[in-house]
């Protein structure tokens, strides 16, 4: 997203402009919604799924020197870690997995990718996939502000 005034803006900015609270499209958000927030001097971007009023499960983004990484804290009790695999400016970011913590197996069940098409404004395409010993499992969902 470059433009004339300066350098395009870094795949995290991008993704910081997310604080906020989101709710599934066509949904109310009473059951469910997703929350950005920033912590640690906007180096940490937070990702809180809340379901029926509970914190399910977190997603922390933060740089690495030229890289940006997701760590996913699971219901499941596993960490996977995925590191941005699109260049800073893309409107599709995309996360594959590194590593994790607290996996076991490789074949035990845990996200493997996440991507955010943020073409739209106010508008998310979030994508993910697990993977298990029976495959990938993707899902996706489109999020919108909540009012």
């Amino acid at each position: 997203m470059a433009d004339e005034l300066g350098p395009p803006v870094s795949s995290f900015e991008q993704m910081s402009a997310l604080v906020g609270d989101w709710k599934r499209e066509g949904e109310d958000g009473s059951k469910f919604q997703i929350q950005f927030e920033l912590t640690a001097k906007d180096s940490v971007l937070i990702e809180r799924w809340v379901s029926r009023g509970k914190t399910h499960s977190l997603t922390l983004y933060h740089r690495d020197k030229a890289d940006v990484v997701a760590t996913h804290y699971c219901p499941q009790g596993n960490q996977p870690r995925m590191k941005m695999t699109t260049p800073d400016g893309a409107s599709k970011i995309r996360f594959d997995f590194w590593d994790a913590t607290n996996l076991v197996n490789p074949t035990d069940s845990h996200q493997h990718s996440l991507s955010f098409d943020l073409s739209e404004p106010g508008r998310i395409k979030r994508a993910e996939t697990y993977l298990s010993s029976a495959g990938e499992e993707p899902s996706e969902m489109v999020l919108v502000r909540t009012e």
